[in-house]
């Protein structure tokens, strides 16, 4: 740097819009099957690079590349600038954000790919150098500003991390990569783990050969390209470093596993989302949170006064069909994906979190069925371990409530739920998942509705949102802590976190129908005084319960003082 049945619901998720010790001997990341309080209550704010806010224009037809493919498959104008403008203006943490996680910002093959469509890689997953800025999300300046900026507020940044595969053989600039580093057949079958992971997930992306440890050549494109640009030593010199210190083989998985900790090395990113995580062999990841963790130490090393904390660095993985629960290819009862012929716990390569792919179906139960579910199941079978919740994603084509009819109950379910929760950009402000006129997954992928806070019902919508955050944010028993239901009309309900140095309790209300006093349980005594974060309002708990000064429908309380 210088500075198979599934096949057909996920094809155009995943192809048309995206998707060790010096001594030569594999070292093993620490594996305590214990994920950090912080992180299994974090609140993670997801956002496409190119369709969050337009900070730039000069840069929306870099590698002239033009508004003309098939309806939202084109790039338009989302930027690292952008970001940065939404930072600055505090935006993220009016949510009470406390990462960012953004789609890849490496550069894209430059040209439209036609074969299924007319469509660019605005959606960051079709890479064809990591270790570039693509000039349409900015420089890398840009993004060293917004790593600072975040860090400044106390917020973490996240990118998405590619291994699996590179970009379409479109031509020209984006040419096919050597036969020693890709595979062109066969198609996966999704019938067994090679089936999974030594093939194409879709035809024309080019697989890279993540299980093979040969020596190979770094590809005659990547070496032109960097001469052009000025930087082939550098960057012969860095592989060569970084090979003699790992005493890796020079395979395509090490190369990229360099490539992809350097932004954690020169500009502190804290933590990866792992794309097709299931597609490439687990003990890959396993070597790359090894390299993260060395990267991210040598940069606190290196920048001792930057940084919200001193953290572990945080991976976590998008396991396709994965979810709590024995949700789909779970196997029930465990925390193993199920390949059919193996089994593997991403828990013990290298993750402390997993995407919860089943909460936008578990979530259309009530609030109280789904959190005494999630309760159980992650103070059971996945105790102590990460999962991220969503109610939308950008490949997700099931999501809750698609049509936005119910915005403030689904914000309370996602934000109120046990576990991590992840805000796809537009949740906040009802962005809609349905777009007329376009194919797969791109409906979810309309450019951020900025223009709903000219709105009443904009506005209030994201005032849900950031009391909920908040909320959140402030008490990590949330996420992290014991949920005990206290009644059920209206449905009140205690969260009680006393480990690992955390000692936090809160009282949460929630009904169809508004209330003006409640039932506190055991843990508030007669007394004590709490504050409703939602209203402001303080109250003073006697004889059991709580009485308001007016109805409401839901209320967030925590300890307070007269």
């Amino acid at each position: 740097m210088k500075v198979g049945s599934v096949f057909a619901a996920i094809f155009s998720s995943v192809f048309l819009f995206g998707c060790a010790s010096p001594q030569n001997v594999r070292a093993e990341p620490t594996m305590t099957n214990q994920t950090d309080p912080f992180w299994r209550n974090a609140t993670v704010y997801f956002l496409m690079t190119d369709r969050f806010a337009n900070g730039d224009p000069t840069n929306d037809t870099a590698y002239d590349r033009q508004p003309d493919g098939d309806k939202l498959r084109s790039f338009m104008g989302g930027d690292i600038q952008g970001i940065i403008d939404k930072l600055e203006e505090g935006y993220f943490s009016d949510l009470g954000v406390d990462a960012i996680w953004t789609t890849p910002v490496i550069e894209q093959v430059h040209q439209p790919f036609e074969e299924y469509g007319r469509s660019y890689a605005f959606h960051g997953y079709w890479p064809r150098d990591w270790t570039n800025v693509d000039a349409a999300y900015g420089t890398e300046a840009d993004f060293a500003r917004m790593v600072e900026l975040a860090h400044d507020q106390g917020i973490r940044v996240i990118v998405d991390v590619i291994i699996n595969h590179s970009g379409p053989p479109i031509g020209g600039p984006d040419p096919v990569w050597p036969e020693d580093w890709v595979r062109t057949e066969p198609v996966c079958d999704w019938e067994s783990f090679e089936g999974n992971a030594t093939c194409l997930i879709v035809p024309a992306l080019q697989d890279i050969r993540t299980e093979d440890e040969a020596d190979v050549e770094l590809p005659p494109h990547l070496i032109e390209k960097w001469r052009q640009e000025g930087r082939l030593d550098t960057e012969l010199a860095e592989l060569d470093a970084f090979f003699e210190r790992t005493g890796h083989p020079r395979a395509p998985k090490y190369y990229i596993m360099k490539w992809v900790t350097d932004w954690v090395r020169e500009y502190g990113v804290d933590g990866f989302r792992i794309d097709t995580a299931k597609h490439v062999e687990p003990e890959v990841w396993a070597d790359l949170k090894i390299e993260a963790d060395l990267a991210l130490a040598e940069w606190r090393a290196n920048n001792t006064s930057q940084g919200p904390d001193d953290r572990e660095f945080f991976m976590f993985g998008e396991v396709f069909n994965y979810g709590l629960d024995g949700f789909q290819k779970t196997v029930a009862g465990s925390r193993d994906f199920d390949f059919g012929d193996r089994r593997v716990d991403f828990y013990d390569h290298g993750f402390a979190g997993l995407i919860n792919m089943g909460f936008a179906t578990h979530a259309a139960a009530s609030p109280q069925d789904l959190f005494e579910r999630y309760d159980a199941e992650l103070h059971g079978t996945h105790a102590g371990v990460g999962v991220l919740n969503y109610i939308s994603s950008h490949d997700d084509q099931a999501p809750l409530d698609p049509e936005r009819k119910a915005p403030f109950l689904n914000a309370a379910k996602l934000m109120l739920a046990p576990g991590g929760a992840q805000i796809f950009y537009g949740d906040e402000l009802s962005r809609g998942l349905v777009v007329p006129g376009t194919v797969g997954d791109a409906t979810l992928r309309s450019f951020m509705n900025w223009e709903a806070l000219d709105t009443a019902e904009g506005q209030a919508i994201l005032t849900h949102w950031q009391k909920l955050g908040q909320f959140r944010q402030a008490h990590p028993a949330i996420g992290a802590g014991r949920h005990r239901t206290i009644s059920e009309a209206p449905f009140v309900f205690s969260r009680t976190l006393d480990e690992a140095g955390y000692e936090d309790k809160v009282l949460v209300a929630l009904s169809d129908d508004a209330f003006d006093q409640i039932t506190v349980g055991e843990s508030f005594v007669d007394g004590m005084w709490l504050r409703d974060t939602y209203s402001g309002e303080t109250v003073e708990v006697s004889g059991g319960q709580i009485v308001f000064a007016s109805p409401r429908d839901i209320a967030l309380l925590e300890a307070a003082s007269p």
